[in-house]
């Protein structure tokens, strides 16, 4: 449940390609949170790709949303191991037949988030508020339906909130690296851990702090870094402690660079709402769920998919097996492992 973002800074992705793309905001005027806090203004940024188009009836049917994960942003998706595999000519998502938009969550990239000034004061969002967000961002588009909502790690989760509030707004669904259950067990005692490490911290302050807390943001980037490794892999690629340490410096760098501490406590802690797990049955759209054997956050080991799937009546349960190839929780980011599915899922839904 990680993120994208995230995961992919672990990976050392190259740098994303000059896609056309368009980059707006959209605003949204007192905007009220569940936890009964508002906003005067709300702000979603987005990014798009392609060109909307409209059947006999006026109707935007072409449209795809792809939502990141925790601490990631829309533009995640424009590096080359997802965009170069699904949005050139001919290729699954090739943007001259479908409308790309790639939404930064609440919390999250260019949309509204405590580090712009609020703090501590920020509302305290949870995924039902970032999902409204998403739907308001369809209507100030123009977009009464989805042809394919994809999503990976929070983004599949926000999925599941979807399908379940909302299925007839979705006609295809592609949820990856995630569970439809409450966030419990290890995987909210990891996100606990990296919240009460950034707090503990006195440099924190309340979160008014004048610095960032680095003694905490020291442990909660420790603890992302392991939530998000394959195991098999990093032993190929640090088999001896000298490389296990120079790398670990190397991933550390990289997560904490530009981060805000309180920004990481909101986005941790937003899954505290999360339970789609009574509506599945409502799921009757197509729906291909894919996740990967080498993922810490969501491990296959629990056989929560595999229970929770047969309650998807058109949903279909896919686990990608651990190699020395895949990328822990991140293999949902690398469209070659589950582009086939995609395709699949795609002709399964017209």
């Amino acid at each position: 449940m990680l993120s994208l973002a995230l995961t992919l800074l672990l990976q050392a992705a190259p740098a994303a390609p000059a896609w056309p793309t368009k980059d707006a905001d959209a605003t949204f005027r007192d905007f009220h949170f569940a936890s009964g806090e508002t906003l005067p203004e709300l702000r979603i940024h987005y990014t798009t790709l392609g060109t909307p188009h409209r059947n006999a009836r006026g109707e935007i049917d072409n449209a795809v949303m792809v939502l990141h994960g925790t601490g990631g942003t829309g533009k995640q998706f424009l590096f080359p191991q997802f965009a170069n595999e699904l949005y050139g000519p001919g290729q699954p998502l090739d943007i001259t037949r479908y409308y790309i938009i790639l939404p930064d969550g609440i919390g999250h990239g260019g949309s509204s988030k405590p580090s712009d000034g609020l703090r501590a004061r920020f509302p305290h969002y949870g995924y039902a508020d970032m999902v409204e967000g998403q739907r308001r961002l369809l209507g100030a588009l123009g977009v009464r339906k989805l042809r394919l909502l994809m999503g990976t790690s929070m983004g599949c989760m926000h999925g599941f909130v979807w399908g379940t509030t909302h299925p007839e707004m979705v006609q295809a669904m592609m949820p990856m690296a995630c569970l439809p259950v409450e966030i419990a067990g290890r995987n909210r005692m990891w996100r606990k851990m990296a919240i009460d490490a950034i707090r503990a911290d006195p440099a924190y302050q309340g979160g008014n702090y004048t610095s960032e807390p680095a003694q905490g943001l020291r442990t909660a980037g420790d603890l992302l870094i392991i939530a998000g490794l394959n195991p098999l892999a990093t032993q190929v690629e640090a088999p001896t402690r000298e490389k296990a340490e120079a790398q670990l410096d190397t991933r550390f760098a990289a997560i904490v660079k530009d981060r805000d501490a309180n920004d990481l406590i909101w986005q941790l802690d937003a899954s505290r709402d999360y339970d789609p797990s009574a509506g599945l049955e409502r799921m009757t759209l197509p729906v291909t769920w894919v996740n990967s054997a080498d993922d810490f956050i969501n491990p296959p080991g629990l056989r929560i998919a595999e229970r929770e799937a047969k309650r998807l009546p058109n949903g279909k349960f896919v686990l990608i097996p651990e190699s020395t190839e895949t990328k822990g929780h991140g293999t949902h980011t690398w469209a070659k492992f589950w582009k086939g599915e995609l395709v699949e899922l795609l002709e399964r839904s017209e």
